[in-house]
């Protein structure tokens, strides 16, 4: 009987010094709630960011590519660890693993969840992209892209020419190999690719004002699943579609020189002619060996750079209008389009087998 009142005597001065604790803490959590968060705690907290005074602010942006691995985008992502460094501004590429319209869009919902400030969008399919750009939007990003003059969701589009004179350029450079007359067709990475398309679009038109000895084959274009191996297969079928074909057209950057691969294999240089948009990578040996006379271009890391440049602009503040100068050659005198969300320039560059080397991407 004894040990049984010690021992409720002692559980009873256990939980008298319990509760004196936990009282205590209690008190200490009210007091410390009416400080400030130290800067540590305000970092670790997703959406708590210290950007002090508005003239010392920093951003950060990312910028989505279309393919990790693409030569093409690898570039891109120059351009945006140019404007990083030069400016101090946090910028990173991010891009899906494959050609992949629904992994791109993933990719995109990653991004945003990083504490972005804006988003620079190359896409792969615009609709597919549209409902995560107006999420983007909805939270505040400003949302800039470039090779997608067709989204809604944007707040601009920043092109490295307009769609009529690039397309014509093309155009002109085929026409002369074909000593503009027979037979061609065009290809395109997908028929959802806007930029691409309006290209073919403008180069078609101007074949048929400039050059009525032209023809272009029934099919008038064809997907190469933005794939050089792709672009391979579409004009071997082709040539043995239509055996008085002459010209291949390209929008994608693989499409020219896949098309001379199979020009190549085919026996047919000298007789069928390939041209239109590429980069020197994937270009180089059909270039040497004069399957391909040259190629078109503009600088991929130029181009996510006057994106940048737009995008810190807006946030700012500055007023966007034709003139605006976008801190980088060929994107210093902007010109607006009419419906105010288009932004185009003068970044196209025709590379021969002498000038690849000024572009050696």
């Amino acid at each position: 009987m004894k040990k049984r009142v010690t021992r409720i005597f002692s559980m009873s001065l256990m939980f008298i010094l319990l509760l004196s604790i936990f009282t205590g803490c209690g008190q200490k959590g009210g007091d410390a709630s009416d400080e400030a968060p130290s800067q540590t705690e305000a970092e670790a907290k997703p959406g708590v960011e210290d950007t002090g005074s508005e003239e010392g602010r920093t951003y950060k942006i990312g910028v989505v590519a279309g393919e990790s691995s693409s030569p093409w985008y690898i570039r891109s992502a120059e351009g945006a660890e140019a404007f990083m460094k030069e400016r101090g501004i946090e910028v990173f590429q991010k891009a899906p693993t494959s050609v992949d319209a629904a992994e791109q869009v993933q990719v995109v919902e990653d991004v945003i969840a990083q504490g972005i400030d804006a988003l620079c969008i190359i896409p792969i399919a615009p609709e597919a992209l549209e409902p995560v750009l107006q999420k983007a939007r909805e939270n505040g990003i400003i949302v800039i892209a470039h090779e997608g003059s067709t989204l809604e969701n944007i707040d601009y589009d920043v092109e490295a020419f307009t769609p009529e004179g690039y397309g014509a350029f093309m155009m002109d450079l085929l026409a002369e190999q074909m000593n503009y007359q027979g037979k061609y067709v065009c290809m395109v990475s997908f028929l959802t690719t806007s930029s691409h398309n309006e290209w073919i679009d403008a180069a078609i038109a101007h074949q048929k004002e400039a050059y009525p000895d032209m023809e272009l084959v029934e099919e008038e274009r064809v997907e190469s699943q933005d794939s050089q191996e792709g672009a391979y297969e579409r004009a071997k079928e082709l040539l043995k579609k239509y055996p008085d074909l002459k010209g291949i057209l390209g929008s994608s950057s693989f499409d020219a020189p896949g098309s001379a691969k199979a020009i190549e294999e085919l026996g047919l240089v000298g007789q069928v002619f390939t041209t239109g948009t590429s980069t020197t990578s994937s270009a180089q040996k059909y270039m040497e060996s004069e399957t391909m006379k040259n190629f078109t271009l503009w600088d991929p890391a130029d181009s996510v750079y006057a994106m940048c440049d737009l995008a810190v602009k807006i946030l700012e503040g500055e007023e966007i209008k034709s003139g605006v100068d976008l801190g980088i050659e060929g994107y210093n005198e902007m010109t607006m389009d009419e419906t105010g969300k288009i932004l185009m320039g003068s970044g196209w560059v025709c590379v021969t087998k002498d000038t690849m080397a000024d572009y050696d991407f």
